[in-house]
């Protein structure tokens, strides 16, 4: 059993979803999510050391929140349940950054 079409219709068809408002959702989704990682890596860099800034907390959560959307439109469990957890544990640790009353030196 072949889990791709070998009709090239098959790709025509993957083409043009991607175009709709819906794939939209969600490759902004994936760019904003995707740039929690480079925030990260520039803040790392320029630290010289392995660090967690603060807006990649909130970068985490918006790209987060735009994946969750995509996936209740879609109706795709799979992102959904994904997503869901992503979310509270990013909302978990700005709460606990939070109470922490400070930022530490990782989260600036």
């Amino acid at each position: 059993m072949l889990l791709i079409d070998p009709d090239p219709s098959w790709l025509a068809d993957v083409l043009s979803r991607a175009k709709s408002p819906l794939a939209i959702l969600g490759f902004s989704g994936q760019a904003v999510f995707f740039m929690r990682f480079l925030v990260q890596w520039i803040a790392s860099e320029k630290r010289g050391q392995s660090v967690i800034p603060l807006s990649f907390w909130y970068i985490s959560i918006a790209g987060s929140f735009m994946l969750l959307a995509y996936g209740v439109l879609d109706r795709d469990p799979v992102i959904i349940v994904g997503q869901c957890t992503g979310t509270m544990i990013y909302l978990r640790n700005l709460h606990l950054i939070k109470r922490s009353g400070k930022e530490t030196e990782q989260t600036r």
